[in-house]
This record gives structure tokens, sequence and C-alpha cells, in this order.
């Protein structure tokens, strides 16, 4: 009976924690904004490109980490296309020519460096783009290549690399005779050998040459070559596969890497890349059944990285090859001269794998590379870089204390830069705005605390600098061992800001290193807290058949350091051979706590720690393992300095390894997680996962920030740039409800503050920039008030008006005006004013119709109270006065009392205006009444009404221009013009000294030809009007509205 009343209430317990599981559904927030923020002046990895041939300027391309992209106009403008699918990982891209709206994307990309980004499987689209279907294939991991028959565009045929990170049997060539509903694996070598190039005889669409590859990856070495590496010829589409060896011309012994191309121009000529003992390029000029060495010079040198020939569609003799730099030869590959090189700041960014020449016009040719695209019109000449790409791949993000403050961060071979979040000047956030402060890959970039001048940045295996932004001087300040042993620094190197000294800084080698100078000099503070296990320390041998020791295979080092903000002594550390480290007496002793994870896969990669801000013993920890061919997700958490973790991530709660993690420091329960197919957040500290999608890409998300003053969340993605989610206040009430803010009918969310911008800044550089360059939305000045209405309150098509009244400190209303209601949440705006006054105009005035805006109100707290219906809430907004003009109280209750009395004038012109207007309709009305009148009346009635037209028209030009006038009319000495000038004069004169002379003298023009209109107009209703009413004393009362006697 006790077991049976135990199991009864754990039954209980666990159906109210599943009836309690806080899942979101975002379609309810669509109302948050998230930006992206560029930058796009330094693109990323672009891997494939193809255009649409009866429309060449209808171009495609895909990017290693940041989806797809369209352009129809020749590359002036691109929109990504590929934003609603799990992934953005893209390595090939095919359009069926036949009907160009079939679009093939492979996903995952071919090139196989330790950045690399996977893929999960291939899609077809049958729209252009506009939509796409998963066909299969998710387990090859990497699609390089896909092939349409070109007679028939049912049998496609795929070159699928594989997973980089271990063994796996879903490689190889795959084929499709159905258009993607079913796959055949036609050449299959073995798990570790993959299709590096597959190419397509222009003049045979039943043959194909492959390059098969032997390769593999791990987080210590890289191996490229092996014996099942080699080429393959088929004559039948793909169906079978035959291999050629050394007894036909290849080289001897293992083979790596093999690109290849044919000659368009020749029959049966084609060239093959060949990476060997010794690399070399050969040719075939019999279809692929015999081959001949060319050149074993100045032919590429990372063919890991970069193994990929195309040769001049109207010429056999023409050869691009694209490596680090582009070589070109003219002579058939017998020699090559440099077409794109290091050029410093001008030309074309190294690094090139994607191509696409025109096959009857080869004078136009689109490159892809580390850092882009670029597009020639001359055959390589000259070259155009399009510069609206934003899909760099950042590894980092932070942020200063600046307002607006500043977003940094490091790209894959594109640098450390610093820009603005949002800008006070015109034209949005464009390239022009950012700040390249260091070179190479860049990765972190820390802000000084007390000078905002001054940021570390970083490069590749541990290079670091102390930069000053303003005068660009660079002070280099790479640890050295004191006692001369090597020190090991990761790819991606640990930097942290000690958070309890302004100077304090750590670093990370295989040791902890820490500067209480600024990076001046350096003392070591640990022992050796990685395994150190010298045979993973073989960096200098790695990649195989050609050795290629870039530091991108460095192991046994320090990949995070997390110093406590709660306890100056504690600080964690993280290696990228599965060592978690805690030092609690600041670094004289240090215990291992990762035998402490559950389900951790020994030796993994810990490249995030989160240490709470207000708990030395909370911390959680990112682990991944793909390096080693493990894709689980993992995110762990303990609030005991380890002696317990509790894994709050897994493979049911997230897609992707997680990448990235930040908390709310206000609201302990809200967290979000960066994985590699996108973004997360938790309401309930991890227990439920939500990923955010509104908006927002399935990218790699890999780093998170959110900023202590401005409440936003800073996402640093790995294919995308950056990108800032303005204001996570929404997400702080969802968790510090459990959600239930949303069951509500009605809620007014907490609104961030504003700044009261005194003065914007005009654009740097052009103002008028068309298309092709990017340009980043702004944060809105104006504070953003958000407000839920359950979307069952609100009616299909409804016009129903929120009703918004802002409430001063003292209770009084100065602002209400109204915004139409839609489903969840509202973002309703105010531009921090007070009511204003209605100005003169000829359109009739709507009886339910907003006052204007008036003027700005002062710094301070006000409230804000909603309503809808029957329903009511209310919420506070701080304001916040410009900090480069502090606020002068006295100034301001000068304007406001100046213009309280410059708007009583301006009002009494328009209330003036407004008995013009009704005296004018009033006639029209009565003259649509003349079938009442006798023959005499309507003769006396014309005569009266054609003299006071006459009059009106002359006090109407009082007020404004003549109506009808066609061209461009400027209302200058008439009422309506001094009004604009008065008002203009008076928001920009400087209260600190009163209103300015041009302010006077604007108004006492104003308050001159108000008076002398008001007296016309007094005089005439006092005088020809009445004697017109006298005359039409049978109308409805409802013709001549009561006037106000004008003063």
């Amino acid at each position: 009976m006790i077991k049976q009343l135990v199991f009864i209430s754990l039954c209980i317990f666990f159906a109210f924690q599943i009836t309690e599981a806080q899942s979101v559904d975002i379609e309810k927030l669509e109302g948050i904004n998230i930006r992206n923020v560029g930058p796009a002046g330094m693109s990323g990895r672009v891997t494939c490109i193809d255009v649409v041939l009866d429309e060449p300027d209808h171009i495609y391309i895909g990017t290693a980490s940041g989806g797809v992209w369209e352009s129809t106009n020749g590359g002036i403008n691109w929109s990504p296309i590929f934003d609603d699918e799990a992934l953005q990982a893209i390595g090939s891209i095919a359009i069926n020519q036949q009907n160009p709206n079939e679009i093939w994307v492979g996903t995952g990309e071919g090139n196989p460096r330790n950045s690399m980004n996977t893929g999960k499987g291939i899609y077809k689209s049958i729209d252009g783009g506009k939509t796409w279907k998963l066909m299969g294939l998710e387990a090859t991991r990497t699609i390089h290549r896909i092939i349409i028959h070109p007679q028939n565009p049912d049998v496609v045929i795929i070159g699928a690399l594989g997973s980089i990170w271990g063994e796996n049997p879903e490689r190889g060539i795959f084929r499709t005779e159905d258009g993607g509903k079913t796959w055949n694996k036609t050449l299959y070598v073995d798990s570790e050998t993959g299709c590096a190039d597959l190419v397509l005889d222009p003049n045979n669409p039943n043959k194909l040459i492959a390059g098969m590859w032997t390769f593999g990856r791990k987080p210590w070495t890289f191996n490229s070559g092996g014996e099942g590496s080699g080429l393959y010829l088929s004559y039948d589409a793909g169906k079978t596969w035959k291999r050629k060896s050394d007894e036909d011309g290849l080289p001897k012994g293992n083979l790596g890497r093999i690109g290849l191309s044919f000659a368009p121009s020749k029959k049966n000529m084609a060239y093959a890349l060949v990476e060997a003992k010794t690399n070399g390029l050969y040719k075939t000029v019999d279809g692929g059944e015999s081959w001949s060495l060319v050149s074993e010079e100045n032919i590429g040198n990372r063919p890991f990285y970069y193994s990929d020939i195309f040769v001049d569609p109207s010429n056999e003799n023409r050869i691009f090859n694209l490596h680090s730099t582009v070589t070109l030869s003219e002579d058939g590959g017998k020699s090559f001269s440099q077409l794109l090189g290091y050029v410093g700041f001008n030309g074309v960014h190294p690094d090139h794998h994607a191509f696409w020449i025109h096959p009857t016009n080869p004078d136009y040719v689109i490159e892809g590379n580390d850092g882009g695209v670029n597009i020639s019109r001359d055959r390589g000449k000259t070259w155009q870089f399009i510069n609206n790409l934003p899909v760099g791949q950042f590894y980092h993000v932070n942020y200063d204390m600046a307002i607006p403050y500043n977003i940094m961060g490091g790209m894959q071979d594109n640098g450390s830069w610093v820009g603005p979040s949002s800008t006070w000047k015109r034209g949005g956030i464009r390239n022009s705005d950012w700040q390249e402060v260091f070179f190479g890959d860049g990765f972190d970039v820390v802000p000084h605390p007390s000078n905002p001048d001054i940021v570390y940045a970083m490069s590749q295996g541990g290079n670091v600098a102390r930069i000053d932004k303003v005068t660009g001087k660079n002070n280099f300040i790479k640890p050295v061992h004191p006692e001369g042993l090597e020190l090991r620094f990761n790819w991606d190197a640990a930097i942290a800001q000690d958070p309890n000294n302004d100077c304090g800084l750590y670093f990370g080698s295989q040791f902890v290193h820490y500067s209480t100078d600024c990076g001046n000099s350096w003392t070591i503070i640990s022992p050796d807290l990685t395994t150190n296990d010298s045979l993973k320390q073989l960096q200098h041998l790695s990649g195989g058949l050609t050795i290629d020791d870039t530091q991108a295979e460095n192991h046994t080092t320090i990949l995070a350091i997390e110093p406590s903000a709660a306890d100056k002594n504690v600080i964690w550390v993280g290696t990228d051979d599965g060592n978690l480290q805690l030092t609690t007496d600041g670094g004289t002793s240090w215990k291992n706590l990762a035998n402490k994870l559950p389900d951790f896969e020994e030796g993994s990669w810990i490249p995030q720690i989160f240490a709470s801000k207000t708990n030395a013993g909370e911390a959680f920890v990112v682990v991944n393992d793909y390096r080693r061919n493990n894709w689980n997700s993992y995110l762990y958490h303990t609030t005991d300095y380890g002696k317990k973790f509790t894994r709050i991530i897994d493979n049911t709660k997230v897609d992707g390894y997680v990448q990235s993690f930040v908390q709310d420091p206000v609201e302990e329960n809200l967290l979000f997680a960066g994985t590699d197919y996108g973004l997360y957040f938790s309401i309930d500290k991890g227990e439920n996962w939500t990923k955010w999608t509104n908006g927002y890409p399935s990218v790699p998300t890999r780093d998170l920030k959110i900023h202590p003053r401005e409440h936003d969340l800073i996402i640093g993605t790995f294919g995308r740039s950056l990108w800032v989610m303005d204001d996570i206040l929404p997400f702080r009430a969802l968790a510090q409800t459990s959600g239930k803010v949303l069951e509500k009918p009605i809620h007014a969310f907490d609104a961030k503050h504003a700044y009261m911008v005194e003065g914007v800044r005009s654009v740097d550089g052009a103002r008028f920039i068309a298309d092709a360059e990017y340009d980043a939305p702004n944060k809105t000045y104006a504070p953003i008030l958000r407000l839920w209405i359950q979307p069952d309150s609100v009616e299909e098509k409804s016009k129903k008006k929120i009703k918004i009244e802002v409430k001063d400190a003292s209770g009084e209303i100065i602002r209400t005006y109204t915004r139409i209601a839609s489903k969840g949440i509202n973002n309703i705006y105010w531009n921090m004013s007070m009511d204003g006054i209605r100005y003169i105009s000829r359109r009739p005035v709507k009886e339910d119709s907003d006052l204007p805006s008036g003027m700005p109100v002062a710094p301070g707290t006000y409230e804000v109270v909603f309503t809808y219906g029957d329903m009511k809430d209310s919420s506070t907004v701080e304001l916040k006065a410009d900090p480069r003009y502090p606020f002068n109280e006295a100034a301001y209750q000068r304007m406001i009392a100046y213009s309280k009395d410059v708007q009583g004038t301006i009002d009494l012109g328009f209330r003036a205006f407004e008995q013009v207007k009704a005296s004018k309709k009033a006639m029209k009305n009565v003259k649509s009444m003349y079938y009442q009148f006798d023959k005499d009346t309507k003769t006396t009635l014309d005569s009266l009404a054609k003299d006071m037209k006459k009059e009106l028209a002359t006090i109407e030009e009082l007020f404004m221009q003549k109506d009808g006038l066609k061209g461009i009319q400027r209302e200058n000495n008439n009422i309506t013009g001094y009004s604009w000038m008065t008002m203009s004069y008076m928001e920009d004169s400087d209260w600190t000294m009163g209103a300015s002379q041009m302010t006077e003298l604007m108004y006492a023009k104003l308050k001159d030809s108000i008076e002398e209109a008001v007296e016309k107009i007094n005089n005439f209703h006092n005088g020809p009007w009445k004697t017109y009413m006298e005359h039409v004393e049978n109308a409805p009362k409802t013709i001549f509205e009561e006037r106000e006697e004008l003063k």
C-alpha cells in the first residue's frame, strides 16, 4: 500500500512537472526586434557560385556558414534565401539550366579546415529558392559537388566528402534518377575517403571524372592522403566507375586531394591538380584514360584547403588555379603568373574557394574567397568587391560602455573590428563605421574598462596586442616564458579582463598568465593545466602529404579563462583536451573537475565558461566534442564550486552542439545558448529550451553577451556577422512569471530607458549610397513601449485602437495618442514629447485624430497607461539626458514657457483658419439648397457670395499660398511659413542664453500676421457674413457652425 502511494505521488509530481514545463510559443513574441548590424565590408567565406545562363545577372552563391544568397541584378544587391532552413553551412549549389527555378543545394562546406561547418543533407527548390525541401543524405555531413544531368534533370550526381572529424560510411558519390526521391551510392572507397571533386564533360553529358580523397582531421592534427585517394571515370552518368592509376600516368604512391577541370573548347582534354609525394598538374587528351605531367612548379600551396582549377571555356590553354592567391596559365599549365595576389590594402582578399566563368562570355568571371565575392567583366583584369554581404564569421563578440555602446570581435581570416551597436547620425550603420584594430584571423577583442580608447586584440596562435583605437599605436604583449619554455597557444587562445582590476588581464597558453599592468609584464599563476600529452603536440608534422603548420592544430592548450566577479580568488579554466580547472585561492592551487561532469567524454573541448556575477560557486560550462565526431550537445551547471554538475542541455533539448552561453545578469532563470544551428533561450534556468527563429537564421551562434546597462542581447555569429536584440526585458518578464505573463489578456512590459538625443550627425562619406552598400538598421531613438494583448482579444482586420497616456511625476497627463492594436506584442513608440497643437492646413481635421506631438519633455521617469477596450495596464519609462549635453533645468523651463506662448499664438491662427474653412464649406452647402429659394434670393446670395469669396481668398493668402498652384511652392511670407520658422528657431535655440534673436524676430512677424488675420476674420464675420446669413434664414442650423469671437 505504501509503495502504491509513493508511486501515485511520484506520478502526480511528474505530471505536475510536465504541465509546468515552460516552453514558449515564439510566434507570440514576433514584436521583439533583432537587428543584423553587419559589418559587410569584410565579408566571409564563400564556397560555391552558380548563375542562370539565360539571365547572367541572376547569381546564387553559397557561403561556408551564412546560407544561400541571391542577386538578380549582377551583384548590386543580395537577399538571403535559405534562412528558414535548419542550418546555413553550404558546400555546393547547382541550377537546372533547363528550368532555373529548380535549384539544388548541398550542405556542409567542402574546405575541411579547423573552422569548417558541417551539413545535414541536400535540399531542392522548385520555385527559385522561395521554398526548400530536404531531399535526404543527412548523414553525409559534407556535400561538396552537385552535377545535374543536362539532358535529364531527374538525374543528379553528388560528391560527398563525409565527416571531416572521423570515419563515416555515408561518403563518396551518390546518384538519383527520380529527382531526389531515392539515392544510390555508386562510388564508395572506404569510411575515410570522400569525393573532393566531380566534373562533367561538357562535350559528353554521360561522362564524369571524380577525385576521391582520403583525409581526416583531429583536434591536434590533419592528414591528407592515403590508399583510398584516386581518380575515377564514369561513362554512364555516374552509374559505374573505374579507377585510374600510376599505370595511366598518375603519380605513384598515396595521393591526396585532386582538383579537376575539363577544357570545354577542346574535346577530351582535362586537367587534374594532384596532391602526392610531389604535387603536380596533369593533363589528359583522351578523356581521362591516360595522363601526363605538365608541371610541378608554382601550382598551389595548401591543397587541403583549396585545390581547384578552372579552364577558360574558349581557350584550353588558359587555366585559373585557386589557392592562397589566384594564378593564371596561358600555356596549358606549364607556367603560372599571379592574377590575384597579396596587395596590402588594395586588390582582392586571399584564400580562394569558388569560381565561375560564363561558358560563352569568358570575360564575365565571379570568384569567392575567405573575404566574400568579387566580380570581373574583363576576364580578371579588374574586380568589383561585393561589400553588402554580411556573412562574416565571428569567433567572439564583446562590448564597451560607451553611449551608444560599441560592439567588437574577431573574424575568421578578416581581422578584429570595433563598430557601433547604433549611431547618433543619419544613414544607419555602414561599413565605414567599423574600424579594423588588428589583422590576421581575429578572435577576442577586450575593451579596457576605464579607458575607452584602448582595446586588446588577438590573432591566431596567441598573438595579442594592446591597441589605441584613436592613434593606432600597437603594443605587442604576447607572454614569453621567463625560463625559455615553449608556450602552447591555441588557435583561439583564451583572454579575460580581470573584473576586479582595470589593468588586470589573464591570458592562456598551457599556463594561466596574469598581468597587473595591462600586458606590459606577465606572471604565471598556474601549473600546466592541460594533459600535456606529447603525442598531441606534433603540429609541425600536421598536414599529411603537404605539411600545413599554421597553428590551427595547436593542442593541449587553454581555451577559456573565467575570473569570478563575485570573488577575486576564484578562476575557472577550460582546455581543449578536456580539463576543467578551478582555483579558489587566486592560483595557488588548482583542481580538475572534469570527472564531475555527467556524460562527459574525456578529452572534450571546453571553449566557454560563464561564472555567475553574484555567486562565486556558480558556473555554466560549455562542452563540445564534434572535433572527434561526437555531435552531442552539452551544457553544464554547478552552484557549489563543481562538487556537483547538472547537464542542462542534451540532444533532446537543442539541435546542434553548444558553442556559447550567457545568463541574464538580472533574472537568473533567463538563459541564452548558441549552437551550431541557431539561438536558444530558457526561462526556467535550463529545464526547457526554445529556439529563437523570429528574424534570425539557424546560423552558428558562436558568442553571446548581455549589455548590463542597455539590456541588449549581443550575438556573434560564425557566418552572419553580428546581431543585436534590442531589449530583453520581455524575456525577463517571461522568466519571472514562468511564462504566465502571456496568459494575461493585457500586459505592459517594463520599458527600457532611452536617451534624449540632442544632436544627430549627418553621414560620414556619401549620403546617397544607392543599393550596393550595406546599411544596417539603427536602433530607434524613441523608447519602445511594449504591450502584450492576448491574440483572442484582437478581432481580425480590426481597427480598434490602443489609447496611450503619458503621465509626468506629478501624475498629470502630458501626452495622449492612439495606435491600432495587433495580436501579441505591440511595439509602441513615444517620441518623448508632450501634446502639441494643430497646425494650419486646408485638410479637414478628423474628430478622433490625435494631437500632434509638441515640445520635448524633460529627462525623468514617466508612467505610461495603456487602455484597450475595457482593459488597462501601465509601465514606467526612464528618459535620460544626452550625455554629451548635461541637462539644464533653468534653460529647459525657459524654453517651455516661451513655447507655450508661441504655441498659443499658433493655435489662435489655427482656430482662425478653421473659421475660414467653415465659412467656405457653409457657402457650398447653401449653394446646394438653392432649389428652396426664389430667384431674387438666389441672385442676392450669388452676389454676396462672389464678394465674400474674394475677401476670404485674400484672408486665406495671409495664411498660405493660393490653392491649386502647380510646381514647387514655398510658404515664406505667410502665417504657415512664419509658424514653422518660429518653431524651428525656437527648438534649435541655445536656451542657456534664452531665445535667439532670430526666434524673437520671426515670432514677432508671426504675431503681427496672426493679429492682422484675426482682425480681418472678425470683421468679415461681423459684417458681410452676418448679412449673408440673414438671407438664408430658413437654412438648417447645422450649416452655420457656432463661431467664437477670436482674440
